[in-house]
C-alpha cells in the first residue's frame, strides 16, 4: 500500500506543533475562567463573578470616551444577596449596578460593564458619570456590614477610583442618598464612611 496519497502533501514541523501547543495554552489561560467548573471572572474587576444583568435594565455605552466617569455611589441592597442578582436579572425590573458585594464574604458579582451605564442612582446625569456598587442588607441591619463586605468592597472602589482617576475622598464617593433628587436613604447611619474611606485609601 501506497501510504503518500493518506498524508497530508508536507507535514507540521515538530516546532509548528510545540507553538500550536502554547498558543492553545495561552488562549486557554487567557479565558474568563480559571477552571473549567469555576464561575466566569468580571470583566473590569477581576476578583469579581460575572452575572450580567438583564440587557433590558442598562444603557450600552463606551466610557469614559462617551462619558467620564467621576464617582462611585455606594447602595445597600434593602435584599439578600440572590434576590438583588435575581432583580437585576429580570427585564421588567429597570434597575441594575455595576456590581454587588455580599454580606458573609465579601464576594463580588459584576452586572453591568464599567464601560455601560447602569440604572442606579436615580438620576440620569449621575448614572452617565459614576458606578454603583450595591451592598446586601439592610439600612437598619448593622450585622450586614461585615469586615469582609467593608474590606472586599474598600479594595473594588479603590480599584475603580485608580483606573479613571478619582480622588478617594467623600467628595466622589457618594451616598445613594447624596446623589440629587434621590429619594433613598441608603447606606443609611449604620454605614461607617470614616472606616470605608480609610480602608479604600490603604487597600
Amino acid at each position: 500500500m501506497d501510504r503518500a496519497k493518506y498524508l497530508p502533501a508536507t507535514l507540521p514541523s515538530r516546532r509548528r506543533l510545540l507553538q500550536s501547543a502554547a498558543l492553545a495554552t495561552l488562549s486557554t489561560a487567557l479565558l474568563p475562567t480559571t477552571r473549567a467548573d469555576a464561575a466566569p471572572r468580571g470583566f473590569d474587576y477581576p476578583q469579581s463573578e460575572w452575572s450580567p444583568a438583564s440587557p433590558s435594565n442598562y444603557t450600552v455605552a463606551n466610557r469614559p470616551t462617551s462619558h467620564p466617569v467621576d464617582f462611585v455611589v455606594i447602595h445597600v441592597t434593602q435584599a439578600t444577596y440572590s434576590d438583588t442578582l435575581a432583580i437585576f436579572q429580570n427585564p421588567k425590573k429597570q434597575v441594575s449596578a455595576h456590581y454587588v458585594v455580599r454580606s458573609a464574604d465579601g464576594h463580588i458579582a459584576q452586572m453591568v460593564r464599567e464601560r455601560d451605564i447602569a440604572w442606579h442612582a436615580g438620576n440620569w446625569d449621575y448614572n452617565t458619570r459614576s458606578i454603583g456598587i450595591e451592598h446586601e442588607g439592610w439600612v437598619d441591619k448593622p450585622e450586614y456590614f461585615t469586615n469582609a463586605l467593608y474590606e472586599e468592597s474598600a479594595k473594588l472602589t479603590a480599584a475603580i477610583c485608580t483606573e479613571y482617576a478619582i480622588p478617594k475622598d467623600r467628595s466622589h464617593i457618594l451616598a445613594h442618598y447624596e446623589v440629587p433628587g434621590s429619594d433613598h436613604t441608603d447606606p443609611g447611619p449604620n454605614w461607617d464612611w470614616t472606616r470605608y474611606i480609610r480602608l479604600v485609601n490603604f487597600a
